[in-house]
């Protein structure tokens, strides 16, 4: 007997493979995946202007980089010694205004040249729920801790997600119509929104995205219904119990390779984690005979792999 729900996911039309450009915006879990991709050294993007929790944040940056529309003075704000903008991660705030601006307007040109050449897009929504900051009746990205009473919360509608999830859809079309756009809705609770009030968030946020994943907008994968309908248990958990554990995270990303990533590519994948992981040993002698012949058999093997891929590149190591 099987005594788990196993999520049925088709294979993709379209394969990602060494060749392909990704990008991934938006919630902790579109982190989570990134990472997976850029350890197998796939050629990726990952939240240029870090973690963005709700469409319209995502929407936000993607409409900035492709109008060009700079960053200025106006757009930061200083707290705890770091300027903020609202539209970002604190990920980007520095220390100085004009470090800021440079870092700003550095990673939307980044975004800029991704998006026109990505032959995919993963976009992960995290809740529904966004911030108003008060003084300018404005929805922001992130609060950056400022007091609270600086800002009010609500619930974003169906027709506000689905508008900006359609307007996102469009503008990446219009600029690169062979992109495929792949949209999933992050698995981690938002307790701390209160767990009636979660639960809300992500039924507004499926209820929005359904109509676009049938029409053909978006293809969907089922990372929400994996982690909380297939694993189902705190044993595939983190600590807080509320985010995924490294466990759940990599039963997520197999079943992602199993159907955006053809067996070819996926057999390059393995030697690419054999060199990962190479690199990453810490020899107890690194002077011996043994270790060296090792550091040289290392290096023929990232000689082989970038020789298929000369595109990519991998840590350097140093023989005696």
């Amino acid at each position: 007997m099987d005594f788990r729900t196993i999520i049925p996911i088709s294979k993709v039309n379209t394969s990602i493979t060494y060749h392909s450009s990704i990008v991934s915006l938006g919630s902790c879990f579109a982190v989570n995946i990134g990472e997976k991709f850029a350890y197998y050294k796939f050629p990726i993007i990952l939240n240029p202007f870090g973690i963005l929790f709700h469409p319209l944040a995502i929407e936000n940056i993607i409409t900035r980089a492709l109008q060009s529309i700079p960053y200025v003075a106006e757009d930061f704000f200083l707290h705890n010694e770091l300027w903020h903008s609202f539209d970002f991660h604190s990920d980007i705030s520095c220390i100085s205004l004009k470090e800021s601006i440079s870092l700003a307007n550095t990673q939307q040109t980044l975004l800029y040249d991704t998006l026109h050449r990505a032959n995919f897009c993963f976009l992960t929504l995290g809740t529904a729920w966004v911030y108003i900051y008060n003084s300018t009746d404005r929805i922001v990205a992130n609060c950056h801790k400022l007091p609270q009473q600086h800002f009010s919360k609500r619930l974003l509608s169906i027709e506000e997600i689905g508008e900006s999830l359609t307007r996102i859809a469009q503008l990446l079309k219009q600029i690169n119509p062979s992109m495929q756009l792949v949209i999933t809705i992050s698995p981690v609770r938002h307790i701390k929104d209160g767990f009636l009030e979660n639960q809300v968030s992500k039924s507004q946020l499926f209820s929005a995205l359904y109509p676009l994943i049938t029409s053909g907008h978006y293809t969907y994968f089922p990372a929400y219904e994996l982690l909380l309908d297939e694993l189902r248990d705190y044993r595939f958990y983190a600590n807080d119990m509320v985010h995924p554990s490294e466990m759940a995270i990599n039963y997520i990303w197999e079943r992602l390779v199993a159907t955006y990533i053809d067996a070819a590519t996926q057999m390059d994948m393995k030697q690419a984690e054999s060199i990962q992981k190479a690199l990453l040993h810490r020899p107890f002698k690194p002077d011996t005979e043994k270790h060296q012949q090792f550091l040289i058999q290392l290096q023929q093997k990232m000689e082989v792999f970038t020789m298929k891929y000369p595109h990519i590149k991998f840590l350097g190591i140093e023989l005696r």
